[in-house]
């Protein structure tokens, strides 16, 4: 269902369920994102993950990988756990960009590239937000959830894997003690 283009003027309807994983306490760490798009039954998957990031940059990679597989037009039902998108895409957006992109304390907005990113993407097309319960049984977020975690692990692995295939052997003397590199 990649890209699903409607034939004439009809418009494809799709529910969106998006979700987001990081591993760890850094600020920076490995992250995942899925998000579950239905169109007419049909079920496309989507995820991926990034080494260092953000819980914010994965909430809204993932949203923006969802409408970017549907096209211009669409009407959506985007289905997250993440209050902090729906009301950063509905309420607070606006007003960061009447303020040149800052927070009400002036900071700059973390991840404006996304945030922009997203808002073009909201924009040509009909998207109804909506906020789910984290780990509440809805079966959408469950399955988000658990493909996101998947991939955030799946990198961790990948990683933790790389990082033991290139540390350096310790030298060792002729007599088996090791000595500093």
């Amino acid at each position: 269902m990649r890209n699903v283009k409607p034939t004439g003027e009809e418009h494809l309807q799709a529910t969106v369920y998006t979700d987001f994983a990081c591993i760890g306490t850094a600020i920076r760490r490995p992250g995942g994102w899925a998000a579950l798009v239905t169109v007419e039954g049909r079920e496309q998957v989507i995820s991926g993950a990034a080494p260092a990031t953000t819980i914010t940059a994965m909430e809204l990679t993932a949203a923006i990988r969802a409408l970017e597989a549907l096209p211009a037009g669409s009407a959506v039902q985007l289905h997250t756990d993440s209050a902090a998108l729906v009301q950063g895409i509905t309420r607070w957006l606006p007003w960061w960009r009447s303020r040149g992109w800052r927070t009400l304390k002036g900071r700059k907005v973390p991840d404006r590239a996304l945030w922009e990113e997203l808002a073009r993407l909201a924009a040509e097309r009909s998207v109804t937000w909506i906020w789910v319960r984290a780990h509440a049984g809805d079966p959408g977020n469950e399955r988000a959830d658990a493909l996101a975690r998947t991939e955030a692990l799946r990198l961790q692995a990948s990683e933790d894997s790389a990082s033991s295939n290139t540390r350096r052997a310790v030298p060792r003397t002729s007599r088996g003690t090791t000595s500093k590199p």
